[in-house]
């Protein structure tokens, strides 16, 4: 994970039934949770050892149709002035800039083909990264889109995120890699299978055969995969036992 403006920093699921989430996904990804103390609602906290690295709550009163989703917040240093600028590059505005006590400010945007993100402002120090190939770390951030090319100029209009390598899918199209600050972040390409353009999220994990293997006996289900990636490394998109779609990369290990 990357830190500074325009790094993902923060991951929420919000689904109807947290608490079958939170078993779900301690299963699959290996993550500890814990209340995070918040007096108006439940939120759960997932951990890599000490470190939270994403949230859990229910469905937040007034959320229009809602369906289980992972959201992802991006670092900004002003809320305000960056929930304007979206709006100004054609996004939507969902929520406007709002204070979570203690936690830091935030508000609920989408890019201009209706990707959903958060912007946010922390609070305090932030903790200390954990260290690449950790299980249960966020790894790589993928945007399916409508039009993922006009989709990165809004983005690197807002978070100042830049080309890196691109890769020829035949009839799939091209995947675009992107980065901020030199180091490769995530990926863009147009899914037109997908019922609306939207963030996929990807943790790691030990092995992916045997987190297909928790995937399934736990409920999920497999949606593409496992499929090698550059760097030696196999992904798995899937859906939660509620769900809400996300993905997996780590290792094959030799049986």
């Amino acid at each position: 994970m990357t830190t500074g403006n325009g790094a993902f920093v923060w991951y929420e699921l919000v689904t109807a039934d947290p608490a079958a989430a939170e078993g779900f996904y301690s299963k699959v990804i290996g993550w500890t949770t814990a209340d995070s103390g918040m007096p108006d609602i439940r939120y759960t906290l997932a951990k890599v050892g000490d470190r939270p690295v994403a949230g859990m709550m229910g469905y937040p009163p007034g959320m229009p149709d809602p369906q289980p989703a992972w959201l992802g917040y991006v670092h900004v240093d002003d809320v305000d002035a960056m929930t304007s600028r979206v709006k100004d590059l054609g996004g939507a505005i969902y929520r406007e800039p709002a204070d979570i006590p203690t936690v830091g400010r935030f508000s609920v945007v989408a890019d201009p083909q209706g990707a959903v993100f958060m912007l946010f402002r922390g609070d305090g120090t932030p903790p200390p990264e954990l260290a690449p190939g950790t299980p249960g770390r966020p790894a790589w951030h993928e945007l399916h889109s409508t039009d993922w090319e006009a989709g990165f100029a809004f983005y690197t209009k807002l978070f100042g995120w830049t080309q890196a390598e691109s890769y020829d899918m035949g009839p799939q199209g091209h995947y675009q890699i992107f980065a901020l600050g030199g180091l490769s972040i995530g990926g863009m390409m147009n899914n037109p299978q997908a019922p609306h353009p939207f963030w996929l999220y990807y943790f790691v994990v030990d092995d992916i055969d045997a987190a297909h293997q928790r995937l399934t006996d736990a409920g999920g289900k497999l949606l593409n995969g496992p499929m090698p990636v550059p760097g030696d490394m196999w992904i798995i998109q899937a859906f939660d036992a509620q769900g809400a779609i996300f993905g997996m990369v780590g290792p094959r290990k030799a049986s």
